[in-house]
């Protein structure tokens, strides 16, 4: 199977998701410890969870991405 090549604009959008999903991360991550109401940790944990696996899927595509400009 032939690896797949994303375009340029598909690289760039790619990597801003995966910048807003490791930010989401961390913040989900460190407000974990500051908050006091249980119910909001198991949604913080959930998201985190969550993310983590975007980050993961994300990742696989990042393979395709170019990195340096041809002509």
């Amino acid at each position: 199977m032939e690896k797949e090549i994303l375009a340029y604009h598909e690289t760039m959008e790619t990597h801003e998701v995966l910048n807003l999903k490791t930010v989401c991360l961390l913040k989900s991550k460190l407000m974990q410890g500051l908050c006091f109401d249980n119910d909001l940790k198991v949604l913080m944990e959930k998201n985190v969870q969550q993310s983590i696996a975007a980050i993961n899927e994300l990742k696989e595509f990042y393979k395709g991405a170019r990195t340096n400009y041809i002509e």
